[in-house]
């Protein structure tokens, strides 16, 4: 038998996983949308938010930030300091208690000399590096504070360092063949060319071959290119210039002196700093001078301070990049092997989810344009709209009010006596007294099958078979629905409401009733026809005004272009007309509300009753204004009012558009 085995997929995406859930995503989308806003911003927010079961970035940034502030907590940045004060007071302890039992006056001068020691630590450890020790201990715990300033000046900049053999790089005495002070200046020099060369534009791929395949080792990643190489060096060299800028003026002075001896007597102090400048003119967004707080009770080394204040850069970084602002900022900008890297495999995968969702959002086509002015394509309009009628409906479905649907045997019309042929599309009730004689007298010379199966009682129905019952001409609606974009439904918290509820309408007219003509009117300051499109982005435009005799002229004329339909007109608002188009063309606005505006709006009014046109209002809210200006009017036109709770206003606005279907004949 041959033996499976099995193991964690690695070659690439996960073709088991789950596929976007592009249509969720939509309707997340229309929701924000619905609320007021931008497609953008819309989709900024579900991809901050996530969908059910899944994370999104906001989440994941306060992971970053939880692991920051770990990483802020891990100690101070002096701790290479304190330790070289530590070894150099255990070495100058050990020196003394040598020389106390020793009587002679060279002991004598040799304390003397202890005694005269600057503050300084630096100053102090260099004066110590000539000095002819008596204490074998003493002089093997200074050696220990060179040997940690070797280590860690190389070690904050190339973490390999202190895996790399043979022997030790502050060493003094003789230079072997193959000694490490000769090995770090070639791979200095080997860098400063490769750098150098790229700096200029040169083609360095093979060049750079060559440098890894010397001296990878050096490196805690796997840099594939140049720029990569880059990135990393450069992360670094500027997270140890943020941790001298950090520790205070005597602590930065003193290591900075430490630092800037110990690579003089490796020999190597010019090309670490051909090196700094190199990554500082390659790199120069990055921080070079910032400062960061650290706390905690461990002094952290050199290098330790330095990868701590590279991985804090890195998650600002990633905090800044999942943030994605400004808002039209993609997730292509996210690097998913960072969030790996500071937040797991898991995390991982999310972004990589989210980014799958973005992308798919564009390349089924539910969305087009610039991240920026990202657009509803008309399918994701018509599921906006599809989403928007579910929920009226499902709102009339609960209603005790009853049904919105009228289910009564021949509500195409009233029967006239004749009948028709079948055609696809046909609305009207089947004749079936006629449609079964076709069938029998169509099968009246067949073969004995198919008398026999007529013996049974069975007759099969083709096509051709199929007669309606024709019923008398109904015309169709022309509809016009008039919505309130003043600032006050946004403020008021009714501008969800009236954006799902022109959209459910357009949309049960556009899939149940395309006989009907349907126009959209907004009114603020001034009104506009809009297209749904228009509607679904529509955002609120903080300008006040409510030109409620606009948008009934528009209306007006919208409905007398249609002469052989039903008139509807409809009107949502939650205001008082504070606002009307002057001769001139432009808009005027006066609140309180003046004469002309009102004498403005009831002309309007009454050129739609004269017109046989009754307005249906639905007000929103309880202002005292709007009631007595609305009930005027409806008095004056004899259209009703209805007085629904945001919430209610599709389920109203729907059921009376019904109602007007129902009671047309």
């Amino acid at each position: 038998m041959s033996l499976a085995r099995y193991g964690r997929w690695s070659g690439g995406p996960d073709p088991l996983a789950a596929p976007a859930d592009v249509r969720a995503a939509i309707d997340a989308l229309g929701e924000r949308m619905l609320a007021g806003e931008s497609a953008s911003a819309a989709l900024h927010d579900v991809l901050q938010s996530g969908l059910e079961g899944q994370r999104g970035l906001r989440e994941l940034r306060e992971a970053l930030l939880r692991r920051r502030r770990e990483l802020q907590r891990s100690g101070t940045l002096d701790g290479t300091l304190q330790e070289v004060r530590r070894l150099l007071a255990k070495a100058v302890d050990l020196e003394r208690a040598q020389l106390d039992t020793d009587p002679s006056p060279q002991a004598r001068w040799a304390q003397t000399e202890l005694d005269l020691l600057p503050d300084n630590t630096a100053q102090a450890v260099q004066e110590l590096a000539q000095r002819q020790w008596h204490c074998a201990e003493a002089e093997s715990t200074y050696q220990q504070i060179r040997e940690l300033l070797a280590r860690e000046a190389m070690t904050q900049q190339f973490p390999g360092f202190g895996r790399r053999p043979p022997g030790d790089a502050a060493e003094s005495g003789q230079t072997p063949a193959g000694d490490p002070r000769d090995q770090l200046k070639d791979f200095l020099a080997d860098l400063n060319r490769l750098l150098g060369a790229h700096a200029r534009g040169e083609d360095t791929r093979e060049q750079f071959a060559e440098f890894m395949a010397r001296h990878g080792d050096m490196f805690d990643s796997d840099p594939q290119d140049v720029d990569e190489l880059i990135d990393e060096l450069a992360r670094r060299a500027a997270a140890a210039a943020r941790l001298m800028a950090s520790l205070t003026p005597q602590q930065r002075a003193e290591l900075q002196q430490l630092m800037d001896d110990m690579l003089s007597d490796l020999d190597l102090a010019a090309e670490m700093s051909a090196l700094n400048d190199t990554l500082r003119g390659l790199r120069p967004g990055y921080d070079w001078s910032g400062r960061q707080r650290m706390s905690g009770e461990q002094g952290l080394s050199f290098g330790d301070g330095t990868a701590a204040l590279a991985e804090i850069a890195e998650l600002d970084d990633l905090e800044r990049s999942l943030t994605m602002r400004p808002i039209g900022s993609t997730l292509d900008d996210v690097d998913v092997e960072a969030v790996e890297r500071q937040l797991g495999p898991a995390a991982a995968r999310e972004v990589r989810r989210l980014q799958e969702l973005d992308a798919e959002l564009r390349r089924q086509g539910w969305l087009h344009g610039e991240a920026d002015e990202l657009e509803l394509s008309p399918k994701a309009l018509r599921r906006m709209g599809q989403s928007a009628l579910a929920r009226v409906l499902a709102d009339l479905e609960s209603s005790t009010r009853g049904s919105h649907d009228d289910r009564r045997t021949g509500s195409a019309g009233e029967l006239i006596g004749s009948s028709r042929p079948w055609l696809f599309g046909d609305e009207q009730p089947l004749d079936v007294v006629q449609t079964v004689r076709n069938a029998v007298l169509r099968t009246a010379g067949a073969p004995a099958a198919a008398a026999g199966e007529r013996a049974r009682g069975s007759i099969a129905l083709n096509v051709e078979d199929f007669v309606v019952a024709e019923t008398e001409h109904r015309s169709g609606a022309a509809v016009a629905l008039c919505f309130d974009l003043s600032w006050s439904m946004y403020a008021q918290d009714r501008w969800a409401a009236m954006k799902q509820t022109a959209l459910a309408l357009d949309h049960l007219i556009a899939t149940k009733y395309p006989q009907d003509v349907l126009q959209l009117i907004g009114f603020g300051l001034e009104a506009q026809v809009m297209s749904r499109a228009e509607l679904a982005a529509v955002q609120p435009s903080g300008v006040p005004g409510t030109n409620l005799a606009q948008a009934l002229r528009l209306a007006r004329v919208h409905l007398r272009r249609h002469p052989r339909a039903e008139p509807v007109l409809l009107v949502i608002t939650d205001g008082e007309p504070t606002a009307h188009t002057l001769d001139n063309g432009r808009p005027y606005f006066a609140w309180p509300t003046t004469t002309a505006t009102v004498r403005a709006t009831v002309h309007e009014v009454d050129e739609c009753t004269r017109h046989g046109i009754v307005i249906n209002t639905f007000m929103l809210g309880d202002d005292p204004g709007l009631h007595r200006f609305i009930e005027a009017m409806a008095r004056r036109g004899g259209g009703r009012v209805f007085a629904p709770h945001p919430e209610r206003l599709g389920e109203f606005v729907v059921r009376d558009y019904l109602r007007s279907r129902r009671s047309r004949r």
